[in-house]
């Protein structure tokens, strides 16, 4: 088992404990952080990250050891030195990591779903991708790599720095006194999840807030001007999945519809939100222009569909840890293909809560696909109990007939309504 599915172990129930205390505190205050529906978005896109790394699905472009074996010239013998420069260069590194990937069209779309939400609380820190799947992060730490700092550093480091990056997505922690001169805070962070004007591309930083102040970028949280959350051009949906994507396939439409064949080629390289003119003419997009008048994203969805959503995403969360404890005893491909099931599997329930007709073709597609793969998985490698087998294929005959029932009760029920208002 890897050092990121252990440190997963031990960061999972913190998570869950920090998400529910926030929820406990903002009730008690008086205040909505959370909606049931975002939330279980944001958990989904959670477990969708999580599985991806976990089972080390892409493609390294370069590597860190790589650039230890070929570039190091001086080797630094110190631990606790080698340590303080390993956990600054991973932040430094990602101050200008993240700061490209808000600022180029193409590498937008690797950081798109995080900034989805139009809520702004813990369970939006685990909106994280699955379309970034050609890694190169390790260019940036060449100056230590030079200094030979050994890669299982940044094995235990990246995870650790990831994770402190948990905290400060709150609306409930005010500003933090001479803290705010120091680290990332959550104001600091409000202020880079907002689409105001005054906030847009603002506080690029992850643990140090020092790189944005060296750099220009900093931007402190003013009361006057209350963050908006999301994303300029709405995702308008729950579904995870869609949502990494959705900015990759609209730039593919625009480079494709576009009449110069420069604008096809640089419109991947150019500012986020870039479109050639004759592109925006045809073909405009809504974008908030004042972000007081954004309407929030929501469906009308009854409290037993919510907390069957909320099963569901414990269905895909024991999926997650079924796969990882399973990775020595499976082949890479049936690794794969647990991990599609996982993605069929949440991208139903998602879009099942979208109200969107397509959970029920996609729910019907995870129960054959679900009954197939792990009655050949059982007789190949045997590890599943026939008695925990028959509960899987019970629970897959259920979930296809709940979705079915939620489709004809809230969606289908819904539309014919509306049509005979109208």
């Amino acid at each position: 088992m890897n050092i990121y599915i252990i440190s997963l172990l031990f960061a999972i129930p913190i998570f869950i404990i920090l998400i529910g205390l926030e929820a406990f505190v903002a009730y008690h205050k008086g205040i909505q952080v959370n909606k049931a529906a975002d939330m279980i978005s944001s958990l989904s896109s959670g477990l969708t990250n999580t599985t991806r790394n976990g089972i080390q699905f892409g493609f390294i472009l370069i590597s860190y050891s790589w650039l230890v074996d070929h570039i190091t010239i001086f080797k630094m013998e110190s631990l606790w030195l080698a340590v303080i420069i390993a956990f600054i260069s991973e932040d430094f590194a990602g101050y200008w990591f993240h700061r490209m990937n808000h600022r180029v069209n193409f590498f937008w779309n690797r950081h798109v779903i995080h900034h989805s939400s139009e809520e702004f609380n813990l369970s939006c820190a685990l909106r994280q991708s699955i379309s970034d799947n050609i890694q190169f992060f390790a260019i940036l730490l060449i100056p230590a790599a030079m200094l030979g700092i050994p890669p299982y550093l940044f094995a235990i480091i990246g995870p650790v720095h990831l994770f402190l990056q948990f905290w400060y997505h709150t609306r409930l922690i005010d500003k933090m006194g001479i803290l705010e001169k120091i680290l990332v805070t959550p104001s600091h962070h409000r202020v880079h999840h907002a689409i105001n004007p005054e906030y847009l591309d603002k506080n690029y930083s992850q643990i140090f807030i020092i790189w944005d102040k060296l750099f220009g970028t900093f931007q402190p949280e003013v009361k006057s001007i209350p963050p908006v959350y999301g994303i300029l051009r709405p995702a308008k949906t729950w579904n995870p999945v869609t949502i990494n994507f959705k900015h990759l396939w609209q730039i593919t439409k625009d480079a494709y519809r576009a009449n110069s064949y420069w604008d096809k080629i640089r419109i991947w390289f150019m500012p986020t939100g870039w479109r050639p003119l004759d592109v925006t003419e045809k073909f405009p997009l809504m974008t908030i222009e004042n972000p007081f008048s954004l309407k929030k994203y929501a469906t009308d969805n009854s409290n037993f569909l919510l907390a069957w959503s909320y099963f569901q995403l414990i269905v895909a969360s024991a999926l997650m840890f079924l796969i990882f404890f399973k990775i020595p005893v499976l082949s890479s491909a049936t690794i794969i293909l647990l991990g599609g099931l996982l993605i069929l599997h949440i991208m139903a329930y998602t879009f099942l809560l979208d109200r969107k007709n397509l959970a029920l073709i996609l729910e019907g597609l995870k129960f054959g696909f679900g009954i197939v793969l792990f009655f050949t998985i059982n007789e190949k490698n045997g590890f599943i109990p026939n008695f925990s087998l028959n509960l899987i294929f019970i629970y897959l005959f259920i979930s296809l007939g709940m979705t079915a029932y939620f489709f004809w009760s809230e969606i289908k029920n819904s539309t014919i309504s509306v049509s005979i208002k109208s």
